[in-house]
Parts: C-alpha cells; sequence; structure tokens
C-alpha cells in the first residue's frame, strides 16, 4: 500500500506539485494552503469547495495528521497553559500558550526537537534522550492546536520549547516561512523568534540566508571557561567565537540581537560577573532577557527578588536595554528551563 502525503508543513511550490501528481491543476494548492492555515481546517471534509471527488481522492492519496494531547495543565497564577502532545511512540513533546498580563501579548513557545541534543545544566528538557528532529508540520501543528484548545490566536511564536532549533535547522525555517506566509498564519517576521543555545554554523547559516526574524542566544555566563560549565555547547563554540559570531549578525543583517541570561546565584551573578556582562553586552546592538534560574538542579536555587534586581541595575548602566523575563507557568512547570519535569 502507497505512503499518503503529508499535506501539512509542505510549502505552496511542493503542494502544487503534489496536485499536479494526482491530476489536479496547481491552483488546487493555494485552496488547501489557505484553508488549512487562515481557515484552520483539519479534515478534507471541511474543504466543501473542493468536489467530492477531489475530497475522495485526497482521502485515497493524502493525509492531514495530528498529535494525541496528553496533559493540559493550566497555571493557577498567571493563566499559562502547558501541553504535552504524542507525536509517535515514546516521543513526547510540549508547548506552551503564554498570555501577558495586560492579554495584550499572546505567545506560544513551541520545541523544535523531542528532547534535547545539548544538555544545559539548569534545563530539564537536556536531562532527557533525543529522540529526534521534528518536521515542519510537527512543529507548525503545535501552533494549531494550541489555538484551538485555548480558543484563542496567538500574535507572537517563540522557538524557545524543548530542543535546540539550529539542530533542525531546515524543519524550523520551513515552519517559521509558513508561520509568516500572508496567505497562511500571517504573523510578522517580527513576530517569530528563534533561539540557540549557541550554535554558531547555525548562526552563520541563518546571517547568510537573511532570515528575517528575531534571533536570541542562550549567554548565560559571560566568563569563557565558566560558560562551559553550565553549557557544553561551550567546548565547542567557545564564548570568544559566539560573541564574534553575534556581532557579526548585527553588522551584516543590521539588526539587534537579544542575549538570554539565566540568573543563578553563585555561579553568574556576582559582581565581577556583572562587570564582565556589562563590558561584553555594551560592544554589541543587543537587548539583555534576564531570566529567574527555574529548576533546583546541582543544589542550585531561584534568586530573590533584591538579588534579580540589584543585578540587574548593575547591568543597566551599560545602556544596553535590560529586561526582566518574569517566569509564567512556574506552578505548571511551564516556565523557562522547566518543559519535561512533569506537572
Amino acid at each position: 500500500m502507497a505512503t499518503k502525503q503529508v499535506l501539512k508543513g509542505l510549502s505552496p511550490e511542493e503542494l502544487k506539485s503534489f496536485f499536479q501528481s494526482i491530476g489536479e491543476p496547481a491552483f488546487r494548492a493555494k485552496q488547501l494552503y489557505s484553508g488549512l492555515y487562515k481557515n484552520r481546517y483539519s479534515s478534507f471534509s471541511e474543504f466543501t469547495s473542493f468536489s467530492l471527488g477531489l475530497r475522495q481522492k485526497l482521502e485515497e492519496t493524502a493525509e492531514l495528521p495530528s498529535f494525541q494531547v496528553h496533559k493540559d495543565l493550566q497555571s493557577k497564577l498567571d493563566g499559562t497553559r502547558k501541553f504535552s502532545f504524542i507525536v509517535g511512540e515514546q516521543r513526547e513533546i510540549e508547548a506552551v500558550w503564554i498570555p501577558s498580563e495586560d492579554g495584550n501579548r499572546k505567545t506560544i513557545c513551541i520545541s523544535s526537537q523531542v528532547g534535547c541534543t545539548l544538555a544545559c545544566e539548569f534545563c530539564a528538557t537536556g536531562k532527557l534522550p533525543f529522540k529526534g528532529n521534528l518536521k515542519a508540520w510537527q512543529i507548525l501543528e503545535q501552533v494549531l492546536m494550541v489555538e484551538k484548545l485555548s480558543g484563542e490566536k496567538a500574535s507572537n511564536i517563540v522557538f524557545m520549547g524543548m530542543g535546540e532549533p539550529m539542530h533542525n535547522y531546515h524543519s524550523v525555517m520551513k515552519a517559521a516561512s509558513i508561520l509568516s506566509d500572508p496567505d497562511a498564519f500571517g504573523l510578522g517576521t517580527r513576530r517569530i523568534t528563534i533561539s540557540t543555545s549557541g550554535d554558531i554554523k547555525g548562526i552563520e547559516r541563518f546571517i547568510r540566508k537573511k532570515e528575517p526574524y528575531n534571533f536570541a542566544i542562550s549567554l548565560n555566563h559571560p566568563d569563557p571557561e565558566k560558560r562551559g560549565d553550565i553549557m557544553g555547547i561551550d567546548k565547542k563554540y567557545p564564548l570568544e567565537d559566539l560573541i564574534e559570531a553575534a556581532r557579526n549578525f548585527t553588522r551584516t543583517l543590521n539588526r539587534r540581537i537579544t542575549f538570554e541570561y539565566i540568573l543563578i546565584p553563585g555561579v553568574n551573578m556576582g559582581q565581577e560577573n556583572a562587570k564582565k556582562l556589562k563590558r561584553l553586552v555594551s560592544s554589541l546592538n543587543c537587548k539583555l532577557n534576564l531570566i529567574p534560574l527555574n529548576t533546583e538542579f546541582n543544589g542550585w536555587r531561584r534568586p530573590t527578588e533584591s538579588e534579580i534586581e540589584e543585578f540587574r541595575e548593575q547591568i543597566k548602566a551599560s545602556g544596553v536595554p535590560v529586561m526582566n523575563r518574569r517566569s509564567p507557568g512556574k506552578d505548571i512547570n511551564g516556565a523557562c528551563g522547566m518543559l519535561a519535569l512533569k506537572g
């Protein structure tokens, strides 16, 4: 029996080729593409503009797969919801719905891999075995499922869930292209943020292809030697080279880059750390997101509000925009670094 073609996650050109392969005109591709992402159709029966014969042909030759919802947890503190989806045998991923306090911003944090290829010391996902990259349709399906379950449309998408996006570059960028396509989800490119733990080859590829999306780098320590103690990727891509790649990003694309900095008392929040970080960020066109530690690995603890504010004030003197990202969904293990922890 022939394998059915998955139509979700295909580009308009790929859809045209598919329709032509089954003896149908290429213009059907745009109708299906719009139906999937603008109208959010999830079955061929909903495409009533197609003849019954075409719908039957699609049932025979193609499919629109989805996920099984494993968990749907809602925070009692801030309206955040964490969803876990079954994407195959012994394969589970998580996505998080994060409404802002004023309700104007509705963000979905999505995963790009099952597990992760890295093992950052502060991150729960890094403790999981890596079970593979997600396909473009599986990345998009997280958005479709979360929007369906929440009953609302997202205003922003961040590739900051499970996995290292640069290690699944093709599928991530293909999904981002569909998310930003006016004929599909229609999100502005600056409403999509793609992150990396510091994969320089991925950053260079991003620059070379002039990708239009926001970009964030997990920095987490300003000391070249000590960063490697909490982020193993530093051993392959040293901090000095990473900063040069970030400088190349801002220079070539003429855009600001974001650094994420997990705040860990006793590890990267001392006065000397603040001085080094201030020197580092002040040399770049960047902004800095300070993120309080949310996990308790290695006997570490979350910083107090006064510790966060003291560190923030030291960095603000650099003139670089500094934000203190709250920890939405912490009570359901939906905050930064907590995905894969059981809610």
